[in-house]
């Protein structure tokens, strides 16, 4: 009689160790990316190091914080447990950087946003973070980053404020667009004013930073060609698209966006 063992079910490290959300990553670079180009420092990296250990933190650390509020260890939680070990540091480090190389002050950009991030882990712990709310307030939350860089680089609140304000402008009206757009590819309920309001809101407030020299005039241009996807994108005359090439014309939109923004600061267009 041949003895048979029960065969261990594998445990997916990656989706314990990263985000499955591919969008997540666009909101994550973008920001970095342009703070990094509009105001560089040695104080830059380790803001960048800082927000990248915090956002792959994010990750397990839901997995760890969920399965300990259950009173339960499961295989994951030994996974999620070690990607926490992991990252840490790099958080740790890179905040350390900053307070070495610049100012406290370079800071106070993520301070204020500080709920955003204790409101977006409870989410997580309650599985609710893909909601739209939740994705919104992340976007929001790693829009600092440039407002980071550009404190720690010596410049003006107004211009850091800005700076951030049109990743926002940015980020939001996609994440809006996308979620509908999905929906209509799914067969499900959709809008397409929702998505047409918060674009138009953002052009008109990136108009507004404009008029004050806050911000150049081919972030608002490039804001307008951004409204105009959106538009033909929950049109009857769309192309049914899978949501994977979708992402991939997010990332291509959203190197659009950083290069019109550096352009336009660079050249004062």
């Amino acid at each position: 009689m041949t003895a048979t063992t029960k065969a261990k079910p594998t445990i997916p490290a990656r989706s314990i160790a990263l985000p499955i959300e591919h969008g997540s990553w666009g909101f994550l670079f973008e920001p970095l990316v342009l703070g990094m180009v509009i105001a560089p420092s040695i104080a830059a990296v380790f803001i960048s190091l800082m927000v990248i250990g915090a956002f792959l933190l994010r990750q397990p650390l839901k997995f760890l914080l969920g399965d300990m509020r259950q009173g339960r260890t499961l295989p994951r939680t030994v996974i999620a447990r070690r990607f926490t070990f992991w990252y840490a540091p790099l958080t740790l480090i890179g905040l350390a950087g900053i307070l070495v190389t610049a100012t406290p002050s370079s800071l106070l950009p993520f301070v204020a946003v500080a709920p955003l991030a204790i409101y977006l882990m409870v989410q997580d712990v309650a599985r609710q973070s893909r909601e739209l709310v939740p994705e919104i307030l992340a976007a929001i939350f790693l829009s600092a980053t440039p407002a980071s860089m550009v404190i720690a680089a010596g410049s003006t609140w107004p211009f850091a404020i800005s700076l951030s304000l049109i990743m926002i402008a940015r980020l939001v009206p996609s994440i809006v667009y996308i979620r509908n757009r999905l929906n209509l590819e799914k067969g499900k309920p959709y809008s397409t004013a929702a998505p047409a309001a918060v674009h138009a809101v953002a052009i008109a407030g990136v108009a507004i930073l404009a008029q004050y020299g806050l911000a150049p005039w081919l972030s608002v241009a490039m804001l307008g060609i951004l409204f105009l996807r959106s538009a033909a994108g929950l049109s009857r005359f769309r192309r049914p698209t899978p949501a994977k090439v979708l992402g991939i014309w997010e990332v291509i939109y959203g190197v659009l966006m950083v290069t019109a923004v550096s352009v336009g600061y660079y050249s004062g267009l």
